[in-house]
Formats: structure tokens, sequence, C-alpha cells
């Protein structure tokens, strides 16, 4: 390469939005793929009939997506590629999402709709929509390895899986913030160790307050194997914590992740077995088993949204419960008065989802790509919008 042509690929490089909010789709192997989805008419009719956004993280592949249903009585999927996109929050005050990126160094991301466009001479306008955009970022330490997001009392909440803890996240501090809670089974000598992943704490079902919530883990005691390990013990040795005792409440689980509160019920995923169910008397009760990866639970009035991913090749032990070689990438909307499943979207080339959110508003927001074409019509909506 002359110094010439070096000096020419210099001056083209991260002049769109998306190399600036994660790489190029080429580097990150995205392509029209990538974003095939199928969905039938139930779970269309279920999106309509709640007027939501539904937003979905598929953290391998980068890509946080959004569903609604135009005016048209059409499903659209839109998406952004950010890094290692896991939890997902919604702040129904501010009207604001929070997205724990993970990769290092973590990120929390705020993305709000847009209200408008500015006048400029030298932009042609685009087309207006409520696009959900980034509109700032909070960088914290790898380690911190942030999962699940939950806002609750007017305090955006995290949990920090690489320091075994929960993390009261300040949007408006440049600082990284030190834990707020954490189980009793991690403390030595009184005080607890934040030094490594010892027991994989992953989500938060939130109650009113840290006291009156729970949380997910693999396991209740400090091994020889950490989480990630290849001989770290899953089956059955996972658990559910409460907030007030920081101690055990629910046993037997298998890597369990995306507990939630719902009507009383403790509800979550027991990933290992493909299963979805809540918690009764210190067991846990499935109510429906998939062929996959259970992850992402939200509930929106009387629908579950259940995510179902591959089991990654790596980390196949950590699923003694899925027997198949081959699953589905999925969503699937589940009609609690019946039980039934409602509908169901589905990624023929998708891997893993994390987290599923539903954003309300007046208007349903979306975010700003619906394919891998990079034309600037789409890229005028980051040089002139207004928040």
């Amino acid at each position: 390469m002359t110094t010439e042509e070096k000096r020419d690929l210099q001056n083209k490089a991260l002049r769109t939005p998306q190399e600036l909010f994660g790489t190029t789709y080429t580097n990150a192997a995205i392509d029209q793929n990538t974003l095939l989805y199928h969905a039938d008419n139930g779970f269309t009719e279920v999106i309509n009939k709640l007027k939501i956004t539904l937003l979905a993280s598929r953290e391998y592949e980068n890509l946080l997506l959004s569903f609604h249903v135009n005016d048209s009585g059409k499903l659209e999927q839109h998406f952004i590629h950010l890094p290692h996109p896991s939890g997902i929050a919604f702040d129904q005050s501010t009207q604001s999402v929070y997205v724990a990126a993970t990769r290092n160094p973590n990120q929390i991301i705020e993305l709000k709709a847009i209200n408008g466009f500015r006048n400029r001479l030298t932009v042609e306008q685009p087309a207006y929509h409520p696009y959900l955009i980034p509109v700032r970022a909070k960088y914290y330490p790898g380690e911190y390895y942030f999962h699940d997001l939950v806002w609750g009392d007017g305090v955006l909440y995290a949990n920090s899986v690489g320091m075994n803890s929960i993390i009261a996240i300040n949007m408006n501090s440049p600082l990284p913030e030190e834990p707020v809670w954490h189980p009793l089974c991690i403390e030595k000598e009184g005080k607890p160790l934040i030094d490594a992943n010892y027991i994989q704490l992953n989500s938060i079902a939130w109650g009113g307050s840290l006291e009156q919530s729970f949380f997910s883990a693999s396991g209740c005691q400090i091994g020889d194997k950490r989480p990630g390990h290849p001989e770290y013990e899953v089956d059955g040795t996972g658990v559910i914590f409460s907030g007030a005792t920081r101690a055990p409440i629910a046993y037997g689980l298998t890597r369990p992740h995306a507990a939630r509160l719902h009507n009383g019920q403790i509800w979550v995923a027991n990933s290992g077995y493909g299963q979805v169910g809540y918690i009764d008397d210190a067991s846990f009760i499935p109510v429906h088993t998939f062929n996959g990866w259970t992850r992402g639970l939200c509930f929106v009035s009387h629908y579950l949204f259940v995510g179902l991913s591959r089991v990654l090749p790596r980390f196949r032990q950590y699923a003694p419960g899925i027997k198949s070689l081959e699953q589905t990438c999925a969503i699937v909307a589940i009609n609690l008065q019946t039980n039934q499943i409602a509908g169901t979207v589905t990624f023929p080339d998708g891997n893993q989802i994390f987290a599923i959110e539903a954003f309300f508003q007046p208007q349903n927001a979306q975010l700003p790509y619906s394919s891998t074409d990079q034309s600037g019509a789409i890229n005028n909506i980051f040089s002139v919008y207004r928040v």
C-alpha cells in the first residue's frame, strides 16, 4: 500500500454512524441473512394488540432489535449494532432505554426517540419517524461484566457478574460505582469477594427495592472452578437469592437467567433445560419447555415473551437438559390466560438472545436501520436529529 492509498483509507474511515457505534457491518459479520426473520400472524397480532415496540438483544451478533406494527398492520424489524448488548431497561418517566454493552470496556448506553430534525442547508431532511438512537454512554472497566439491567424506584440497577454484585448506575457521574448489594455466600471474613466471577449472578427480579427483589445465580458456593471453566458444575446448582436475607430461597436450577416478578411470583428461565416457569415453595415449577436455551423474559399485560437461543458449542455442558444438536433462535409470545403459545418470530441465521424489553410510547419508536444499506438517507438522521 502506498502512502497515498493509506491516507485515502484513513480519510474514508469512521465516516458512518454504524462504525462509531460498533464497527463496519463487514467486520461484525452482519449481512442481510443475519437480519432475516419470520413472524407468524399470531406474533404480529400480539405486538399490535399491545401497542408496543419490543426490543431484543442478540448479544453475540452485536445486534439490538426492535419490532413494531406499522399503520398498514405489518410487523417491521429495525436494528442498531452495539458491542455485545445484553441487559435492557426502560424508564417510562423519561422515555429512555438503557442497554448494557459488555465488551471491554463495558458501556451503559442511553437511547431516546428523536422528536424532529434541525433545518440545515447542506443536509436533505429525512422522513420523520420517532427513531430510537443512542444519546449518551458511560464506560466501565471490562471486569464489571454487566448482564441484566432494571429501572426501579428512580434508579438504574445493573448486575455486575464480574463482581458478584449489584451496581446503582449514575449516568450523570463519570466515575464507576461500587456495589450496593451482594449475596452472603461471596463474603470472606465479613468482606465480599469482588475480584472474580464466582457464582454467575446474572439477573434482577425487581420488587420495588433491593430488599424486596430477587436475584438469579448459577451457584451459591465459591469452589475450585469458576463460571466459564468447562468443568464448572451447573446441573441443579442454580439458585434464587432473596434481597432481604441475601441467602438462597430457591434451589435446583441449571444456569438460571432473566428472573422477573409477575403478580407476586418469581418467574425465571431455567436455561440449561430450555424451560421457563416460576418458583413455588423453594422449588422451580416449569410451565413451558423448549428446544433451546431460554433467556430473556418480558411480561406485558397477560403475555410473556421468551427468548430462545442456540446452545453455544463450547458451552454445551452448561445445557444438560437440551438434548438436540440443533436449536432455533426465536422469540415466543405466551398467552398466560390460556398458557398457550400465541405467536413466534424466528431468526434463521440467529444465534443468541439475551434480553427482551417492551418500550411504550404514544407513537411506536423504532431503531434506525432496517437493512445493511449504508445510504446517506438513513445516516442523515444522525446529522440533524432533535431529542
